[in-house]
């Protein structure tokens, strides 16, 4: 575990880890006592009792609170009475020290410990410290408190709001300068809105880091709303004694506002020559969103009045920021259903929702702040704007889709500094520094991608620009040497994606997802609809096809086929069923095999086994169908019945047999040779016929033609014969 340095002894290198809320001292301004809960005795007072009260804190220790007289011991019974005492409650009385009244406003709060810790200023004329407090009148300061409420409330925008919020605040406490300072995701913070005296350099517009805050400090911001620094050169006040009576331990004093502040901080606003300020937490959704600032160059303090004022205001002006900012999610929500009908009327006229995508650039890089985007689609890159190159862009894809959670649908992926994250990027940083991506699948490498280019840090520094330049010691630090800091810190980063621009991101994402759906739903519908019709199409024709998918297994075998296959048809499923059907189920496994192995088609002729029956002559056609990435999708297998072809087979031989022995018998019946032209012309006859009849196919009409081609030329031969006997008679 990391050493937490004790209050007061920190440097740079651990100042996160600073205790700061065991102070074990005030300023001097006020008094703080640490009462028991039970019976108000003093265990731990402030040493500024003697400045305040006119008593010395070691007298006090172990009287009861009510030693003190007058009415403020009262006052705190009537408070526990009403309130539990876990917040800091208003207190407000006076005491009786060596017959002077003093009069009291402080707040009281209780601990786990058992105590009460009250702190308290003097008000009264015999108790001011000669420091310059603002103290309003109570109408003048409910006046400006209801003034500055409709001012916030009619801000439309957070620009507007923080301007009103600086000058509304100045007026109000006199501050030479008020500043909103606003924190990003990474937690640095920027100075959007001022209002200062005009003999004051501007701040507005810059830079510091994020551990110019020490996490801590930022725990207690949110917890204690409202912090006042009355002198930064004042000498803090000890409690006496430093250790608690009851446990031992250093008093937590996360919820005290008298407790003394860090020696860093202190310093760092000497180097400013800032001498009082005033600081009020801007909270939303339990995080701190950002800090109204108030610097005073002479000691300044503010009445109790004023400081509730404050806290007032700052909980209106979180408020505000919290609807200004869900309004702006609201306008998200619109804008994307916009973008969503766009797209759709795209899909439906043209065919494509990305041309509607990347038609208008402005509507899509506008939104984010992007200087560039590529949309990732499969597996194809669109692009628009400034980005990488393709192979960098791919690169980017792989990297991105490792970075994705099974929560894909939560926050977008978002990175500020890809050459930070992922060094092997590191050329990307010039058009693509930070990258913001929405996923558009679940099972693919899908995405929507913004890139924003490195800052480039262009900061003005009003007057001298050597004026705020301190030496090498660390603890002097200046706004200067923090932008320094920062600026080393952004080095190779972009601008950082804020929630707004990824709630717009996502709203975008799953309006293009939706949009996909509804496409990939129509072509479905589309496609089922192709796929009945060519289903009925290959069911209803006449040739025998099955088809199988690329493993061989059966998805579709038609009525022709099943008609072939007779009793096996029932059983196909795969290649090895398919085998099976033949007489040489080897044969036919071997060319099936060799086919799912090379791709590459083959034909022969089998025979169907019929059991009881003559086994059926078969032709097997059997291919590989390839996708459009070059793979294979599936087979296609079709079987042609080969009885008919068998059967012209064997009637064109039976013809040429009987035109061989026709002309055989002619020749041998003797008679004058050039008689035997009229055979041959019959014979020719006859064998051009048949080629002609053979050539139209194999139809089961073929065979019974050429028989009757056959007939026709015996009979043909024998009248011959006749014709040639009855002419030898004369």
């Amino acid at each position: 575990m990391s050493h937490s340095p004790a209050f007061g002894h920190a440097d740079l290198t651990n100042c996160e880890r600073e205790l700061i809320h065991l102070a074990a001292s005030t300023q001097p301004h006020g008094v703080l006592l640490v009462l028991s809960a039970a019976d108000h005795l003093v265990l731990q007072a402030s040493a500024s009792a003697r400045q305040v009260l006119g008593v010395d804190a070691t007298q006090l220790l172990g009287q009861p609170f009510a030693a003190l007289q007058g009415d403020i011991d009262e006052r705190l019974l009537a408070l526990a009475l009403v309130s539990a005492l876990d917040e800091p409650g208003v207190l407000r009385g006076h005491a009786r020290v060596e017959g002077r009244r003093i009069e009291l406003e402080g707040t009281a709060h209780g601990t786990a410990a058992g105590t009460v810790i009250v702190e308290l200023e003097a008000v009264s004329p015999e108790g001011q410290t000669g420091i310059a407090t603002v103290a309003p009148t109570p109408a003048a300061l409910q006046e400006a408190v209801a003034v500055a409420i409709q001012r916030f409330s009619a801000a439309g925008n957070i620009g507007t709001l923080c301007d009103s919020v600086v000058r509304t605040v100045r007026d109000l406490t006199g501050h030479d300068r008020v500043m909103v300072y606003k924190f990003d995701p990474d937690g640095h913070g920027k100075i959007v809105a001022e209002a200062r005296h005009p003999r004051l350099d501007s701040l507005l517009g810059h830079h510091y880091p994020a551990s110019d805050i020490p996490q801590r400090a930022r725990e207690l911001y949110v917890r204690s709303r409202v912090r006042v620094l009355v002198d930064v050169n004042y000498e803090p006040s000890p409690l006496i004694p430093r250790l608690s009576p009851l446990d031992g331990q250093d008093l937590d004093m996360s919820l005290c506002y008298l407790r003394s502040m860090s020696p860093l901080h202190l310093q760092y606003l000497k180097n400013m020559g800032v001498t009082a300020t005033l600081v009020v937490s801007l909270v939303r959704e339990g995080r701190l969103w950002g800090l109204i600032a108030a610097h005073h160059y002479a000691p300044r303090n503010l009445r109790l009045s004023v400081r509730s004022a404050a806290e007032l205001l700052g909980e209106v002006i979180s408020t505000r920021i919290a609807a200004i900012e869900n309004y702006a999610h609201a306008q998200v929500a619109i804008s994307a259903r916009r973008l969503e009908q766009r797209l759709i009327d795209a899909t439906s006229t043209e065919g494509d929702w990305r041309l509607a995508l990347f038609r208008n650039p402005r509507t899509l890089l506008q939104p984010l702040d992007a200087t560039g985007a590529a949309l990732f689609h499969d597996g194809e890159v669109q692009t628009t704007g400034e980005v990488p190159s393709t192979p960098e862009l791919r690169a980017l894809l792989r990297w991105v889709d490792e970075q994705r959670g099974e929560q894909y649908d939560e926050l977008p992926f978002h990175c500020s500094s890809v050459a930070r994250a992922q060094p092997a990027l590191a050329s990307l940083t010039a058009t693509a520094s930070g990258v913001l991506a929405v996923p558009l699948s679940a099972s693919r490498p899908d995405y929507l991608m913004w890139f924003r280019k490195e800052q480039l840090l262009t900061v003005t520094w009003a007057g001298d620009p050597n004026k705020m330049v301190v030496g090498n010691d660390p603890l002097e630090l200046s706004p200067r040497r923090s932008f320094a800091a920062w600026s080393e810190i952004v080095k190779d980063t972009a601008l950082a994606w804020t929630r707004a621009e990824l709630a717009m991101a996502r709203a975008m994402g799953l309006a293009l997802i939706d949009i996909i759906v509804q496409v990939q739903a129509v072509r479905l519908l589309i496609a089922h609809d192709q796929l009945g019709r060519i289903r009925a199409s290959v069911e209803g024709s006449a040739e025998a096809v099955a088809v199988a998918d690329a493993s061989g297994h059966l998805l579709h075998v038609n009525r022709a086929f099943a008609s072939l296959a007779a009793s096996g048809a029932a059983r196909l499923a795969d290649f090895q069923d398919l085998a099976a059907l033949f007489t040489e189920p080897q044969r036919a496994a071997q060319a099936l095999a060799a086919l799912g192995a090379t791709h590459q088609p083959w034909r022969g002729e089998l025979a169907i086994a019929r059991p009881g029956h003559t086994p059926l002559p078969v032709a097997l056609r059997a291919e590989a169908v390839p996708g459009s990435d070059g793979t294979v999708l599936g087979f296609m297998l079709t079987l042609h019945d080969l009885t008919d072809h068998m059967r012209v087979a064997a009637a064109r031989r039976q013809l040429e047999r009987s035109l061989s022995t026709t002309a055989g018998t002619s020749d041998a019946g003797g008679g004058p040779r050039d008689s035997d032209a009229v055979i041959h012309a019959i014979l020719s006859n006859a064998s051009v016929a048949a080629m002609d009849i053979a050539d139209a196919g194999n139809g089961p009409f073929v065979a019974p033609l050429l028989q009757e081609l056959e007939t026709s030329t015996k009979r043909a031969a024998v009248l011959y014969r006749q014709i040639r006997s009855l002419g030898n008679d004369d």
